[in-house]
């Protein structure tokens, strides 16, 4: 199935080319990358955590007090805490008292540091990283991070706006039909397969792999 077929089949359900790219996420500059702080990528990674298996307005609803009961995310510090500062925080009504989630703050933090020490920061660490391999870098955020597997690192990436493709149910099902996914996409064979995919779609079209991720998401019927 070329992607045009899926460009074509998406249009189709959405009503026209118009339509279809008002649904399509903004294009960040690669270089907001670098200036992004590290606390905000610790903040960010902290929220698709907590969102992986909960209803996610209500992790949204909630950020404020998160961003309060975690002063900041301030890697440098939570690096370090102390275990009595977690114990608190797992009564802390402000956030979701989830204490398997709250102890990745510090694994996090100190990936987020020792990563800054060798580039700078990092959000250097992130732009440097070749675009044609967001499978290189997913797996070394589950290696090195802390709960960071699964679709937790996609929506991260995703959120900070490092360009990258979501294995998201709609998209696993529509690789799939199309005999491009035949693996979990969870294993290193799918995400090499769906990484493929769209790479040689990137070349072909030029478009943000966003863009083609989630153009191939709406040619699932929900």
């Amino acid at each position: 199935m070329t992607f045009s077929e899926f460009h074509n089949a998406a249009i189709a359900r959405k009503g026209g080319e118009d339509a279809l790219q008002a649904l399509l996420p903004p294009v960040m500059e690669k270089s907001r990358l670098t200036t992004m702080t590290d606390d905000r990528y610790l903040s960010e990674m902290t929220r698709c955590i907590f969102k992986a298996g909960f209803v996610w307005r209500v992790i949204e609803n909630k950020w404020p007090g998160f961003e309060a009961a975690f002063e900041g995310f301030v890697p440098a510090y939570w690096q370090q805490v102390p275990p009595e500062v977690l114990e608190r925080l797992a009564t802390d009504e402000r956030i979701v008292r989830n204490m398997q989630k709250i102890r990745t703050v510090p694994e996090n933090a100190r990936m987020i540091m020792e990563v800054a020490s060798d580039h700078g920061s990092f959000g250097q660490f992130l732009a440097d990283w070749p675009g044609d391999d967001q499978v290189g870098l997913l797996l070394y955020l589950k290696r090195h991070g802390a709960r960071l597997g699964g679709n937790s690192a996609q929506y991260f990436l995703r959120r900070v706006g490092w360009d990258g493709f979501i294995l998201s149910h709609d998209v696993v099902t529509a690789l799939t039909r199309a005999g491009i996914l035949d693996a979990s996409p969870a294993s290193r064979k799918g995400l090499t397969q769906a990484q493929q995919a769209f790479n040689r779609w990137h070349r072909e079209t030029g478009l943000p792999v966003s863009h083609l991720s989630r153009i191939v998401s709406f040619t699932v019927d929900n």
